[in-house]
């Protein structure tokens, strides 16, 4: 088991609808210290390929990679909770969602709440994050730019 990273609470900002937001450095804090957390990245598989995933390998973890909305079409997807079940029979451990900037990841939490799910958390700043002045992601704020572990395929 890794050790703690900080002997402080994470830090939870209330949100209505689901448990909280947190940032990618608590995220990744939380997946740490807690063997039960699990990240639910909720990107089309389009993004999962060209723009990378969440590495957690170095904590014994794996993302699970289960699409909100359907590529390519933007359909919600109508298996997402019965896909969630399957994986996380447990409905009372945390549960990160995260996306490309935090808006997918949010309403897939609130789902996830409404169906049981007691933990449920917004990565809020999303894998990307917002766009920079030159209108591009990656570099303002996000997991990838938080310098937090992923890969590319």
């Amino acid at each position: 088991m890794p050790e703690r990273i900080s002997d402080q609470p994470v830090r939870i900002t209330p949100a209505s609808g689901y448990a909280g937001d947190i940032s990618p450095s608590e995220a990744w804090r939380l997946l740490v210290e807690d063997k039960n957390a699990t990240l639910v990245d909720v990107r089309t598989m389009a993004e999962w390929t060209y723009v990378g995933t969440p590495d957690l390998s170095t904590i014994g973890k794996r993302p699970l990679l289960i699409e909100w909305q359907t590529f390519p079409d933007r359909d919600t997807n109508p298996d997402f909770i019965a896909t969630i079940a399957r994986a996380i029979p447990n409905t009372d451990i945390p549960v990160l969602f995260l996306c490309r900037s935090g808006a997918r990841s949010a309403a897939a939490a609130a789902i996830a709440t409404a169906r049981g799910y007691t933990r449920c958390f917004n990565v809020d700043e999303g894998f990307e994050g917002d766009p920079d002045g030159k209108r591009h992601r990656g570099s303002a704020n996000g997991w990838k730019a938080a310098g937090l572990p992923w890969v590319q395929t």
